[in-house]
């Protein structure tokens, strides 16, 4: 699906494809959630995949941050693990502890018994709730869809949930290197096919996560997960923009640049500008303020907010964001601050 004339020259878009914009666009990561107490009230009644699950209410909580916070851009409610399901994978989320696999993969065998699948019958209700989403939005707000990296996905899947070192993962990537790589070309696949389907509903950019791309080093990422990365990059083209993420990646961004991406996100540990530097002036960038200042005095956090747009010295192609996602305990006040402050010190 083609994005409307109207909403292409929007500010989010424009800035995508380092056009020039009248003021700095801001979306956050996880601007839909539990800092809001509209969502808590659903989450009193529905569990978080029930949310995913069920289009009307995945369209709501989209539609909670535009409707309160001054953001150029809205993000699909959902979330990464959605399709590991559907690969053979079952997982469900503890309260307190997060995601849970309930076989995680440990073995070549393991792997080989997973398989792809048709996004648009295995995840139906996505696809159901970005056309429910945009007919909502309609050409005033961008519609980012999203999926996670072969790498971030395959982490989850072998670890069995969050990890802090990633041993699992990294022995079956070191000891059995051709099994790693079926893996993560799996993932590769499926993210691919899900990424075009959510471009084919009607997404207007897409953000890849590869949250846990910070525990491997430069020559690690080379061999095990830029070329599963870039192949996602690849299948999608040039049909919507694309932006690509990860947490503690400061040191690996110009690897990650050649993965793909037409803007790459920083985190918060590394200057803006320096973060810039190493992507390269080709690329735009996205980010990058601690999460933790919206916890804090606002005269802190204008400040870091100051910073992060003077590092970016008014360049065309920043768009501003946290450097990983809002968290739950953040007043919603700060974050509507945050937004409006970020509009009037970057008006051109």
């Amino acid at each position: 699906m083609m994005t409307a004339p109207g909403l292409r020259e929007s500010r989010f878009l424009r800035a995508c494809r380092r056009e020039s914009v009248d003021r700095t666009p801001v979306w956050f990561m996880r601007q839909a959630g539990r800092y809001m107490a509209e969502y808590r009230a659903l989450r009193q009644n529905y569990t978080l995949l029930q949310l995913c699950r069920t289009p009307d209410l995945a369209t709501e909580v989209t539609l909670q941050p535009v409707r309160r916070i001054d953001v150029d851009a809205a993000i699909l409610f959902s979330d990464l693990l959605l399709p590991l399901e559907p690969m053979g994978i079952p997982f469900d989320f503890i309260k307190g502890e997060g995601p849970a696999i309930e076989r995680p993969i440990r073995s070549a065998a393991d792997i080989d018994a997973l398989h792809v699948f048709e996004p648009r019958e295995a995840l139906a209700f996505t696809f159901s709730a970005i056309a429910q989403v945009k007919r909502e939005l309609g050409d005033r707000t961008p519609l980012i869809g999203f999926a996670g990296a072969p790498f971030t996905l395959a982490s989850y899947a072998i670890e069995g949930g969050h990890s802090n070192n990633f041993a699992l993962t990294k022995s079956l990537m070191y000891g059995d290197p051709a099994a790693w790589h079926r893996l993560a070309n799996l993932f590769a696949t499926v993210v691919s096919d899900y990424l075009e389907a959510q471009i084919d509903a009607g997404v207007d950019a897409v953000q890849v996560f590869d949250s846990w791309v910070g525990a491997l080093n430069e020559a690690d990422y080379r061999e095990f997960a830029l070329p599963h990365t870039r192949r996602i990059f690849q299948a999608i083209g040039r049909r919507v923009p694309t932006i690509h993420f990860g947490v503690s990646s400061g040191s690996i961004l110009h690897v990650m640049r050649e993965a793909g991406g037409d803007v790459l996100g920083a985190d918060w540990r590394i200057p803006l500008d320096q973060a810039w530097e190493r992507i390269g002036s080709d690329r735009g960038i996205q980010g990058n303020l601690d999460p933790t200042l919206l916890l804090g005095p606002r005269d802190r956090l204008f400040a870091g907010a100051r910073e992060v747009l003077t590092r970016a010295a008014a360049r065309p192609g920043h768009i501003f964001n946290l450097g990983h996602g809002i968290l739950p305990m953040t007043p919603v006040e700060n974050v509507q601050a945050l937004a409006r402050y970020v509009h009037e010190q970057s008006a051109r």
